[in-house]
């Protein structure tokens, strides 16, 4: 019969599995709630994703000119889904966030993609939820508790550009203003801080130290914002040229625990790379089974995608454990 010492010891092992593996686990992530199926960035898709079952729902923020931090991926109104009380959808350009008041934004239905938009025709199945406004993040918080769902968790990224700082906060009062409310409401355990400015994961580093950081990168089309041989606006003066031209490397030496590459920049390589160094790798965004299986198959830990049903689909295929859903209304 092995000794009581004996009997901790492995009774402490099993813990430290137990937790490594609930560390470790895939991550199945809605992104913007699902936004091929809602409403993106709404209510209704953030409770959908919910009864769907998803690991984490993915969202945006950012905040008023009263200090209210609003979830959206825009900076300000988006003319493919903001319409004012006539119906008329808003026009470009859009008035950024920090310019209007919360009672303001609230005059907006984001229900309905504009119908002869490229918008439309990226998603022709999206539900369309008219009268639907552009929630706050603390109202997203208080769906989650009706839910009744306790271990989902909210990748949150912060939309501000280094290239237009008259549209946002500064980097400073927009961490400040989105820690307080996370702090307030009891969610900093279940939250990830993601963002292409990388300035703002800095600024989480060193004021909420626990919150893991999440740091985005594209290296291709008009708009990359990550260059392997320099540094960047968006990059908190790190470059890639000091790190022998390897992003994995610069994030570590940034601190963070998370890379978020577009899904078409990673490779196996970069992957291995990646967890050689202790960091966790959750591409965007992918919507089609084949290039979900795919990225599966190179051993990526965490998938963010517009079709969080098709993820939990192939994910269950390749033997993955799904997490339950939590029927909610929104």
């Amino acid at each position: 019969m092995p000794s009581r010492a004996v009997t901790i010891v492995v009774f402490t092992i099993l813990l430290v599995g137990r937790a490594m593996a609930s560390d470790f686990s895939f991550d199945i992530e809605a992104h913007r709630g699902g936004r091929a199926l809602m409403p993106e960035n709404t209510l209704p898709a953030f409770a959908n994703a919910l009864s769907m079952g998803v690991d984490t729902l993915e969202l945006d923020v950012g905040v008023t000119a009263d200090g209210e931090v609003v979830v959206s991926h825009e900076r300000g109104l988006n003319p493919d889904l903001a319409r004012d009380a006539n119906g008329a959808y808003v026009t470009t350009p859009d008035t950024p966030f920090v310019k209007l008041r919360l009672e303001e934004v609230k005059r907006y239905d984001v229900g309905r993609i504009r119908p002869d938009s490229a918008y439309a025709r990226q998603f022709p199945d999206q539900h369309a939820v008219p009268g639907t406004r552009i929630p706050t993040l603390k109202e997203v918080f208080a769906l989650v508790r009706k839910s009744g769902n306790g271990r989902v968790r909210f990748n949150i990224e912060t939309k501000i550009d280094p290239d237009h700082p008259d549209e946002s906060l500064g980097p400073q009062a927009f961490v400040s203003r989105l820690l307080g409310l996370i702090a307030t409401e009891g969610f900093s355990d279940r939250v990830m801080i993601q963002s292409f400015d990388w300035r703002t994961l800095q600024l989480v580093q060193q004021q909420a130290p626990r919150i893991p950081t999440v740091y985005l990168t594209l290296q291709r089309g008009s708009a990359p914002t990550v260059a392997l041989d320099k540094a960047t606006s968006w990059t908190a003066g790190f470059s890639p040229a000091d790190h022998a031209g390897s992003l994995p490397r610069t994030i570590k030496a940034a601190g963070g625990a998370i890379w978020s590459p577009y899904f078409g920049d990673v490779t196996a390589a970069l992957i291995t790379e990646a967890h050689a160094l202790g960091l966790r790798v959750v591409v965007w965004t992918v919507n089609k089974p084949e290039d979900i299986a795919g990225m599966i198959e190179i051993g990526v830990d965490g998938i963010i995608s517009d079709r969080p049903d098709l993820l939990r689909r192939v994910a269950g295929e390749k033997g993955i454990a799904l997490p339950a859903g939590t029927p909610v209304e929104p």
